[in-house]
């Protein structure tokens, strides 16, 4: 089944939902999730529960005039509809629920953290033909897109569009040298590499939300070969020490302390400059004129001047010893800017983790999807009314003429409840994560409809 004829199953499953015939399945889901939301928290009860419902509801479609004469496409879709549908509800109550899944993320993350400021190709014994961390960040790319969605098989595209990245870099680069096309022994050793670089936040829960709901007809072939691979990565970073990369143990353990050092050392300088702007807003604070009584006689003659912020301008030695008399200057927006520009250009540990909140910034405009525009609109306002705030609250001008009040002001349209939930509910990028159109092969950078196999679905 093509990914467009997926998404446009969503559509369908979910307008089928509204018609009068479908209340039954309407009950049933809104019934399952109730009252799978009271219940406590139990990893193999949950996902045994949730699997068990989809069972249930996928033969109740068979046996349903809504889907008489159907192919089994179309089946297949519902199945789809109703998982995303389910999951996108209970999200919040399973994913990264669990106190020893959280800690569990926390330690393979720093680990990476350390790990990836020291390791190269040739630790994991990656051959020189092999090697292309230029090409290799689309894969990580994929990877990275995987918290922006919420349904399990979306996060599992993801996983496979990494790994197709992955092997379709590898086959080409055996194709340029001659060489007997790629097997798992050299395509592991990459997808350890791409992980460790990458440090996806909360890689364990997302496998685990994999593992436990999505459906288990659909976790198999490709999908499931790829899968395997991940969750070996996943087990092999986890227990990385000097051998497992062909490294002297006191190599391996200089080479953490002296990550360990550099992390800390930019975790001092993050606390510090927050220390320092916790400081300036002090300082703004008490800066602010106090009216005495005789402005309030005098009130009337007009209103109150305040100080004005300027740009920040070099000191000479003359005038050093005045200011400090003075109250200290407060950095203006664009000294600021600069400041955690030049933070930005000088983090050689993976300044792009900065950025994990704005997943759009390194996305090429092939890459976006016609539901990318609603969370695209939503974060260029968030943007705009934090940098004008920011602006404002340093006495700055902004350049505004460019931004009309209908930009600033114009809120997102929100349609009308009805019987069962819009449409956009389960398949916006921003309430349900979206829905991945695309597998990213890699070879040239393009992206391809349609790749994935069913099994993916």
């Amino acid at each position: 089944m093509e990914n467009a004829d997926v998404f446009l199953g969503l559509h369908d499953f979910l307008e089928r939902m509204r018609r009068p015939t479908a209340l039954d399945f309407v009950k049933s889901i809104k019934s399952f999730i109730v009252s799978f939301s009271n219940n406590a928290p139990d990893p193999e009860r949950d996902s045994a529960s949730v699997q068990e419902f989809f069972t249930k509801m996928e033969g109740s479609f068979r046996a349903h005039p809504l889907w008489s004469g159907s192919s089994e496409e179309e089946l297949e879709s519902a199945g789809e509809g109703l998982e995303k549908y389910v999951m996108t509800k209970l999200f919040s109550r399973v994913f990264a629920s669990f106190a020893d899944d959280v800690k569990r993320d926390e330690e393979l993350s720093e680990k990476m953290a350390l790990i990836q400021q020291f390791i190269r190709p040739e630790n994991l014994d990656i051959k020189p033909n092999f090697q292309n961390e230029t090409s290799w960040l689309l894969a990580q790319k994929e990877l990275l897109k995987i918290n922006m969605h919420k349904a399990p098989r979306d996060k599992l595209v993801c996983l496979l569009s990494c790994c197709k990245v992955i092997s379709n870099l590898l086959l080409n680069a055996s194709i340029a040298s001659n060489e007997n096309p790629p097997g798992a022994d050299e395509f592991l050793p990459v997808l350890i590499y791409v992980i460790i670089k990458a440090n996806p936040p909360q890689l364990h829960s997302n496998l685990l939300y994999i593992q436990r709901y999505r459906g288990q007809s659909r976790l198999t072939g490709e999908a499931a070969y790829f899968f395997t691979n991940i969750l070996s990565a996943e087990s092999f970073i986890s227990n990385i020490d000097a051998n497992a990369l062909s490294m002297e143990e006191t190599e391996f353990g200089k080479n953490m302390e002296s990550a360990r050092a550099l992390l800390s050392g930019l975790s001092s300088d993050v606390q510090a400059l927050s220390n320092k702007s916790n400081l300036d807003e002090g300082v703004v604070r008490y800066s602010e004129p106090v009216e005495t009584s005789s402005q309030a006689s005098n009130a009337g003659v007009g209103p109150a001047v305040r100080p004005k912020f300027t740009e920040a301008k070099p000191r000479t030695e003359a005038s050093h010893a005045k200011d400090q008399s003075t109250v200290m200057e407060v950095p203006s927006l664009s000294d600021l800017e600069n400041k955690g520009a030049a933070i930005l250009l000088n983090d050689h540990t993976g300044g792009r983790q900065a950025f994990r909140d704005y997943p759009y910034l390194f996305a090429q405009a092939g890459d976006l999807t016609f539901n990318d525009v609603e969370e695209l609109l939503s974060q260029y306002k968030q943007l705009v009314f934090k940098y004008v705030s920011l602006s404002k609250g340093l006495n700055l001008t902004t350049a505004s003429a460019s931004l009309s009040n209908s930009e600033m002001h114009s809120q997102p349209h929100h349609e009308s409840l009805k019987e069962f939930e819009d449409v956009r509910d389960v398949t916006s990028n921003d309430e349900s994560a979206g829905e991945p159109h695309r597998i990213i092969d890699g070879s040239d950078g393009t992206s391809l409809l349609g790749e994935e196999n069913d099994e993916t679905r």
